[in-house]
C-alpha cells in the first residue's frame, strides 16, 4: 500500500477527506510520505459525545505535522434520511475547501468494502448501469477529480497497515447502527460473501470497472443526440421517441443526472420508469413530482422540468396602445388586412372602455357568435395550449369584465368583421 500513489504528480495542494477513523488516517499516512501540500478536511457531524475529542486529535496532529487543517461542525440536520443529509453536507465543505485552496483533487479513502456494500445497495434500490457500477476510483466533478486510491483494498488490509505504521485511529460507534442501510449489509452480508471468497472485492472491483467501460459507450451514444432532444429544462418528445427505449431509458438517466448535478441517490430507477410510464400516457397533459420540490410536466410533444413552486401570478393592465406579455406584443392599429384569429376590430359602443389585458381566471369564459358561451379552458385544451402557458396567457376584457378575444386563439362575439363598423383594431403578434 505503501506504493499506490507513486504514479501520481503532486504539483500543488491536495485536499483529503478525514474523520480519523482507521481509513482516512491510513490514506493521510499513504499521502504524507508523497507530500506536504495536504489540507485535512473534517467535518465534524455532531451526532457523538466524541466527536470534539476526535476533532482535537486532528487539530494537534495537523500541528505537529504541519498540515493545513479545515473543519465545519454540524449544528442540526433538517431531513428525515440523515445519511443523505451529512453527505450533501459533507461534500459541499468539500468544494468549498477545494475552491479555497484552488485545489483540482480531493483524496478520499474509500476501500474494496465500501465498494460491495455500495453496489449491493444500488442493486436492491435500482439505478441504471453507472449506479450499478458503484464507486469509481476517479470521479471527475466540475474543475476537480475525485480519487480514491484504497477501492483495490479491503478493510482487513487497511487495519495491518495502521498496525504496523503504529498509527493513530478512532473507531466511530455509530458504524454499528443497523438504523444505518450500510451496517446492516456491512454486518450480514459482507461476511458472508468474503467466506466464500476472501478476495471477492477484487471480483466486485472488475465487475465496477466493467459496468463503466460500458456506461462510457453508452454516454458516447447518448450525448450524439442529446442536443436535438433536450435544451432549456426541455425534452422533446418527439427526438426522444426516434431512439431505441434501452438509450430512451439511458438517455432520460443523463438528462436527470446533468438536473441535479450528477448527485447520488436521487434519482431512482422507479424515477425513470414514472417518467416513461408519464411520455407513453395518453393524456396530453400530465405532470408528476420529482425529487427536492422539482416537477415533470407533459405538454402534448415536450415534457418540461421546472420548481414546483413555480406558483400562477394574477395580472391586469389597462390597455391604451401597446403590451407585451411573454413575447406575444398586443397592440392598437391604424389598419390591418388580415381577419383571422390574430386580429380583433371592435365598436366601442357594443363595449364598455377601459379595455384592459389580464390573466385567466378559474370559471372564464367567453361568448361566441350566437350567444354561445364556452370556457376559456375548453378552448386551451381544444388549441393544445400547454399548461405551463394557461394561467398567464393574456386576455382581452373590457370594464364589464366581458373576454372580448383570446389572441391568436379565439374572437367574442364583440369582435365583429372588417367589412362592419368598428373604431378601434388590435392586432397580436
Amino acid at each position: 500500500m505503501d506504493h499506490i500513489l507513486d504514479d501520481f504528480i503532486f504539483d500543488n495542494y491536495v485536499v483529503i477527506g478525514v474523520s480519523s477513523g482507521p481509513d482516512s488516517m491510513c490514506l493521510l499516512d499513504i499521502l504524507e510520505k508523497k507530500t506536504n501540500k495536504i489540507i485535512v478536511c473534517h467535518i465534524n457531524h455532531n451526532v457523538r459525545k466524541e466527536s470534539k475529542k476526535e476533532e482535537e486529535y486532528l487539530k494537534e496532529y495537523c500541528e505537529k505535522h504541519k498540515l493545513i487543517f479545515e473543519t465545519i461542525t454540524i449544528k442540526n440536520y433538517k431531513e428525515n434520511n440523515f445519511e443523505n443529509e451529512a453527505r450533501k453536507k459533507r461534500y459541499s465543505f468539500y468544494e468549498e475547501t477545494l475552491n479555497k485552496y484552488h485545489s483540482k483533487y480531493l483524496f478520499l479513502a474509500h476501500h474494496g468494502d465500501d465498494l460491495i456494500e455500495t453496489i449491493l445497495m444500488k442493486i436492491v434500490r435500482g439505478s441504471n448501469i453507472e449506479g450499478y457500477a458503484g464507486i469509481k476510483q476517479i470521479t471527475n466533478i466540475k474543475n476537480y477529480q475525485i480519487i480514491r486510491p484504497l477501492l483495490p483494498y479491503t478493510k482487513e488490509d487497511i487495519l495491518k497497515y495502521n498496525s504496523s505504521h503504529n498509527i493513530t485511529y478512532f473507531i466511530d460507534s455509530s458504524n454499528k447502527n443497523t438504523n444505518y442501510t450500510r451496517n446492516r449489509y456491512r454486518k450480514n452480508i459482507l461476511p458472508l460473501l468474503k467466506k466464500e471468497d476472501p478476495l471477492v472485492h477484487k471480483k466486485f472491483l472488475k465487475y465496477s470497472e466493467t459496468l463503466e467501460e460500458y456506461n462510457n459507450y453508452i454516454k458516447k451514444l447518448v450525448q450524439k443526440n442529446i442536443d436535438t432532444i433536450y435544451q432549456n429544462n426541455t425534452i422533446y418528445l418527439n427526438e426522444l421517441k426516434k431512439l431505441d427505449s434501452f438509450l430512451i431509458k439511458n438517455t432520460l438517466y443523463y438528462i436527470m443526472n446533468n438536473i441535479y448535478s450528477n448527485q447520488n441517490n436521487i434519482i431512482t430507477e422507479k424515477h425513470i420508469s414514472n417518467i416513461i410510464s408519464l411520455i407513453n400516457n395518453r393524456k396530453p397533459n400530465i405532470s408528476l413530482n420529482l425529487p427536492q420540490n422539482k416537477i415533470i410536466v407533459k405538454e402534448y410533444n415536450k415534457i418540461l422540468i421546472k420548481n414546483k413552486k413555480e406558483e400562477k401570478k394574477d395580472y391586469i393592465i389597462e390597455f391604451n396602445d401597446k403590451v407585451i406579455i411573454d413575447n406575444l406584443t398586443i397592440e392598437k392599429v391604424d389598419s390591418e388586412i388580415q381577419d383571422g384569429n390574430e386580429v380583433c376590430r371592435i365598436n366601442t359602443n357594443n363595449i364598455k372602455l377601459p379595455l384592459y389585458i389580464r390573466n385567466r381566471k378559474d370559471g372564464d369564459f367567453i361568448i361566441l357568435k350566437g350567444n354561445k358561451r364556452k370556457k376559456i379552458k375548453e378552448i386551451f385544451i381544444e388549441k393544445k395550449v400547454p399548461i405551463s402557458v394557461r394561467n398567464n396567457y393574456p386576455l382581452l376584457v373590457d370594464s364589464n369584465n366581458n373576454i372580448i378575444w383570446i389572441p391568436n386563439l379565439k374572437k367574442s362575439k364583440f369582435c365583429i368583421k372588417k367589412d362592419q363598423n368598428y373604431d378601434i383594431i388590435v392586432r397580436c403578434k
